[in-house]
């Protein structure tokens, strides 16, 4: 597992003054780049398409080569439409679905002109409210369809599908990761993967470590998204704010796996106008932390023997002592 990080472009459009003393009107995606440039530590940086792209690949890209910063990928998002509120790839209208899909491959050939082969849907418009709404059978053979399209679009480009359990659509179609599993489990081409973002994870019911190891059996993962949160809404909190023990169970997982990828930070800075070069710091500096953390424990054998015997004392006072130190001696 490599030690790039990456990070939510949109979040360093957060408290504009403290980096443009003097702003007035909307930051470009190439002010917001060199921005992101100045946090030690950031090796790469995720677009959303088509809004910090379409009419400006050129530009956008010198700006990143310039800024000596990687593009990760590209990440859909479906906001060109109104339609697209009622569904991308779900909508009941065929020509909404076609249009989803002829989008979704501009931004794949945009990704591969830009040099980066990996696309992330994240479908957070497909989906249903109430009962008797929708048709499922016909709900998941469009979301299969429409997958299948774009991954066979261009098969050297991965198509990474990133879950959530709701929102903005009351119930997603693709909530979890055995969800996302069995989706493309149907779609059945061999460059789609899972995005596991941590506090969709949790939003989820899950535990993100095993939701890892799912993925990791059944299909690939491509994506990892840190971020923290209290379980109830995708709260995007600073890495291991809310649950260290489960953050670093997490990265155990994931380096034991085949993932290369960068860590992402999905941290909303700007919910309370923080500064996003200082919260992405942090951000590298925890990662950095408990990947040590994790090297560690990786060395010890008692941790393997209580995993074995299924011993969360044992297990426990193990990470606990790798991540707070020996306990103070009460004599």
């Amino acid at each position: 597992m490599t030690s790039r990080y990456a990070t939510r472009l949109n979040s360093f459009a957060s408290a504009p003054n403290l980096f443009w003393p003097e702003v007035s009107g909307k930051i470009s995606p190439i002010d917001i780049i060199k921005r992101a440039a100045t946090v030690d530590g950031l090796t790469d940086v995720d677009l959303n398409y088509p809004d910090h792209v379409v009419g400006m690949e050129k530009e956008v890209k010198r700006a990143l080569d310039e800024a000596n910063i990687c593009l990760s990928g590209l990440a859909m998002r479906y906001y060109s439409l109104p339609e697209f509120k009622a569904g991308a790839f779900t909508n009941p209208d065929k020509s909404v679905r076609i249009e989803a899909i002829e989008l979704t491959k501009r931004g794949i050939d945009a990704a591969r002109e830009m040099g980066t082969n990996l696309m992330t849907i994240w479908p957070g418009q497909d989906g249903f409210e109430v009962n008797f709404q929708a048709d499922y059978t016909a709900m998941w053979d469009f979301m299969v369809e429409g997958i299948e399209a774009v991954a066979n679009h261009d098969p050297d480009c991965d198509i990474s599908i990133e879950y959530k359990p709701d929102d903005p659509r009351g119930h997603s179609i693709i909530p979890d990761a055995t969800t996302t599993i069995l989706l493309l489990k149907d779609v059945g081409c061999s460059n789609t993967g899972v995005t596991l973002d941590f506090a969709h994870s949790l939003y989820a019911s899950e535990q993100p470590a095993y939701a890892a190891t799912l993925i990791n059996r059944h299909s690939r993962l491509l994506g990892l998204h840190l971020n923290d949160g209290y379980g109830k809404r995708d709260d995007g909190l600073m890495v291991a704010a809310v649950h260290p023990h489960a953050t670093l169970e997490l990265l155990m997982e994931i380096r034991r796996s085949s993932f290369n990828g960068p860590i992402y930070f999905d941290t909303f800075p700007d919910t309370a106008q923080l500064d996003p070069v200082a919260e992405c710091a942090e951000n590298i500096k925890t990662c950095d932390r408990l990947l040590s953390v994790c090297e560690r424990l990786e060395k010890d054998n008692q941790l393997s023997e209580a995993l074995a015997r299924q011993n969360s004392v044992s297990g426990l006072e193990i990470v606990n002592s790798a991540l707070f130190g020996a306990a103070p001696d009460r004599s």
